[in-house]
């Protein structure tokens, strides 16, 4: 009987450690990404990319979810009452970090609300001129600034954009008398900037390499601390005499807040190996993105720098809404 309760006993503790094992086991369904644009922009496009990879490596669907909408906060908010068990992420921007100040009636808090995994890449912005602005360097563009600043117009793809707030931070540190235009969306934009009707915009890499290579419009810094592969012309604001000037939008991915921190090290861990493969690499820089691919705890700290700076930027802008 002793043998046979100790078979029993032994019997017993083995499935339970292969039903733990199994319940530890990620994933055992599909995933959803969510992301708050439409398809087919570059946010879209990066996650399609990522999630295409990782349903690979982990033998489960990937599903990329678009909720479009109010500046992003819809998505978030969707995310932010996921169940925290890793089968709902988030592909976000630089906008996740702008909300917060925009609006004061949100249901969730971008920081507290949200688990970082990691901060895939970023997309600096860069300083566009129309052709007929006769500065071609960054410093002769603050001359013409001091000299006809109340002259020039600052497009954007919309107020409280990363684009629009930059242009702001861009007006304080230059103390140029400019003035913000916006429009719905890059493409009305770049149509006025191109033909004229506005004079300057810090537009991302990715929406304004086309008409740079075109030659319809002139680039003449990059907001980064260091040149990127698309625009290795093209200076940096550091190279061009103006210090310290960055602005960026990003790309990257988080989870509902409670997501267990191992759970989060294990999925940044399986996005990490997919992009810093040599085709994703490729791929994000074509789009004029830098490869970030930063651990869960650089992430965070990248966002609390973020809420810091673009919490000023809606500051001086005056743009937060009631």
């Amino acid at each position: 009987m002793l043998t046979k309760s100790w078979m029993r006993a032994a019997f017993c503790a083995v499935a339970l450690c292969a039903a733990a094992a199994h319940a530890d086991s990620f994933p055992a369904k599909p995933v959803t990404m969510i992301v708050p644009y439409p398809a087919g922009g570059a946010t879209d496009v990066v996650a399609r990319a990522v999630s295409e990879q990782l349903a690979s490596a982990w033998k489960q669907p990937v599903v990329v979810e678009n909720r479009a909408g109010a500046g992003t906060t819809i998505a978030a908010a969707a995310v932010a009452r996921a169940p925290a068990d890793g089968y709902t992420l988030f592909m976000t921007t630089s906008a996740h970090t702008i909300s917060g100040h925009l609006y004061s009636n949100l249901t969730y808090d971008a920081v507290k609300d949200f688990a970082p995994i990691t901060l895939v890449t970023k997309v600096p912005l860069v300083l566009v001129v129309n052709p007929d602005v006769p500065a071609k360097t960054l410093p002769e563009f603050l001359d013409y600034l001091k000299q006809r600043g109340s002259e020039v117009n600052f497009a954007s793809p919309g107020n409280g954009t990363a684009q629009h707030l930059s242009g702001e931070l861009f007006k304080l540190a230059t103390k140029a008398p400019i003035m913000h235009v916006p429009y719905r969306g890059d493409a009305p934009a770049f149509t006025d900037l191109a033909g004229g009707q506005v004079q300057m915009m810090l537009a991302t890499i990715t929406s304004a390499l086309p008409l740079i290579e075109s030659g319809k419009l002139r680039a003449l810094a990059v907001a980064h601390n260091k040149r990127v592969p698309a625009l290795a012309q093209v200076p940096t604001f550091s190279e061009a005499g103006m210090p310290g000037f960055e602005a960026a939008t990003w790309f990257g991915l988080l989870a509902p807040a409670a997501l267990p921190p191992e759970r989060a090290q294990a999925i940044y861990q399986d996005v990490s190996r997919i992009v810093d493969t040599p085709k994703m690499r490729a791929r994000i820089e074509s789009l004029g993105g830098d490869v970030v691919n930063s651990t869960p705890q650089e992430f965070a700290a990248f966002i609390a720098a973020e809420q810091e700076k673009w919490g000023k930027a809606v500051k001086a802008a005056g743009a937060a809404q009631p």
